[in-house]
């Protein structure tokens, strides 16, 4: 090198990078149960029956089966009446008719319901520092 020329040094930086853990708080978390009382709603329904007798005074051979006619059941009720000879009398019919009804109804109901709550507790950091636990 002449002493007309110079020279400058070249300087480089370098970065690292560190982690460290650092305590910001605490958070706590619990479950709730809230009960509330609701009206609850629904349809019941109602069955009677009306029983009619019909009067028939009619004399059969054979005993006449049950049948229906569109909701009425109608049931045969037989007599032995004596007379000179034994003769099959066909008393009355029991006429049985089925009629439904509903209403509607509300009933008082208690549900429960969760739900979390988080609370957070801030703390002074606590620093953890890699370099020292390892130097």
């Amino acid at each position: 090198m002449s002493p007309s020329e110079k020279s400058v040094p070249v300087i480089e930086e370098e970065a690292h990078v560190q982690k460290r853990t650092v305590t910001t708080g605490r958070v706590r978390v619990e479950t709730v149960t809230e009960i509330h009382d609701e009206v609850a709603t629904a349809e019941l329904e109602t069955s009677d029956v009306e029983i009619t007798r019909v009067p028939v005074g009619r004399e059969v051979e054979n005993p006449p089966a049950m049948r229906t006619m569109g909701d009425t059941i109608v049931v045969p009720v037989l007599e032995e009446v004596l007379v000179v000879e034994r003769r099959l009398m066909l008393k009355e019919e029991l006429h049985i008719t089925r009629r439904v009804t509903s209403e509607a109804v509300d009933v008082p109901v208690r549900l429960r319901k969760q739900r979390a709550v988080v609370t957070r507790k801030h703390d002074a950091p606590q620093e953890k520092n890699e370099d020292k636990e390892n130097g």
